[in-house]
């Protein structure tokens, strides 16, 4: 479970969460807003890139604010930009950089390497050089080097915001398949579709909170 107690934060001057309190349980949630809205901090929250300025972010009963190795074991974050999470020059390299911190050997990451790959549909970009790929490719590279940890939560801060529509189609594929709890921040409302529940961010604060149909209804008609 991932709670929000009486969360506030502020940049300097800037408040950009206002006493936001929020029981995420779901299987797959979405977070839209304005941008500014705070949506991206409450996601960053998660994952504990952010401490609350007040009130407390928990996971699975963690404080994120006193335990984010702990919590960064539990919940993996994709950036929109996946460049900014791939470092190695190969596809499997980078893979197997995610696995150094575990038990396996050297053969037992590789396997488990190639296993992740072939699940994210890379298999046979095992070698080739990272950066080439599609931004689709590239967005599933940054998924399945999360992935391929473990995590019991998964977050993406609008990853489609670099792709086409087949890469977006592609990624959106994907997170339809995974069993694990997937939280997606996007200003792309059609990929919403088909999850269990939709927040609605604006001026710091949740102003709707529902099914995927009724929030963007009630998001659509904000923004107009």
């Amino acid at each position: 479970m991932i709670e929000f107690t009486n969360v506030s934060h502020a940049y300097d001057d800037r408040v950009v969460l206002r006493d936001v309190s929020l029981n995420l349980t779901e299987n797959r949630i979405g977070i839209v807003g304005a941008n500014g809205s705070g949506k991206s901090t409450l996601a960053r929250m998660i994952n504990a890139l952010v401490v609350p300025g007040t009130g407390m972010v928990t996971v699975d009963g963690l404080d994120v604010s006193r335990n984010k190795r702990e919590v960064r074991r539990r919940v993996g974050f994709i950036f929109s930009d996946p460049d900014r999470q791939i470092i190695m020059p190969t596809v499997i390299e980078d893979i197997e950089l995610s696995l150094r911190r575990t038990d396996l050997d050297k053969k037992q990451r590789a396997i488990r390497a190639l296993e992740v790959l072939e699940r994210f549909g890379l298999g046979e970009h095992a070698d080739h050089p990272a950066q080439r790929l599609s931004g689709g490719q590239k967005q599933l590279l940054a998924l399945a080097s999360i992935f391929v940890t473990d995590p019991a939560i998964i977050v993406a801060d609008e990853p489609t915001t670099l792709l086409d529509l087949r890469n977006t189609r592609m990624l959106t594929d994907v997170f339809a398949t995974l069993d694990e709890q997937l939280i997606v921040v996007s200003h792309d409302l059609d990929i919403l579709d088909g999850f269990d529940r939709v927040i609605v961010i604006d001026d710091g604060r949740v102003v709707a909170d529902d099914e995927p149909s009724p929030a963007l209804a009630y998001y659509r008609t904000l923004m107009s």
